[in-house]
């Protein structure tokens, strides 16, 4: 296990709006003790930023891999990136 800190931007595919995605994303990433923030896009996807340990930043994608009843998940693509400042709670935005 590691407690190096990342932050990871994730873009989830499929039926995954009007469907509780961005409220069940902020509830299991405050679970799981993670910041960031998770957003619809206009294409019909939700993003998220995910900042944390790494070991659990890779389970929060597991779980969102899964996502909430009534969504259906097609795709969970994953780009760390570098940030200067973690952020310091995990909002709907």
């Amino acid at each position: 296990m590691s407690d190096r800190y990342e932050a990871v931007r994730v873009r989830i595919t499929g039926r995954v709006q009007g469907v509780g995605f961005r409220i069940w994303t902020r509830d299991e990433a405050l679970r799981l003790g993670l910041t960031g923030w998770v957003r619809n896009e206009a294409d019909g996807s939700v993003a998220a930023l995910v900042a944390g340990p790494d070991n659990v930043i890779s389970a929060m994608i597991e779980r969102l891999r899964r996502g909430p009843a009534g969504a259906s998940v097609a795709g969970v693509e994953t780009e760390t990136v570098r940030l200067e400042k973690m952020p310091t709670d995990f909002r709907i935005t």
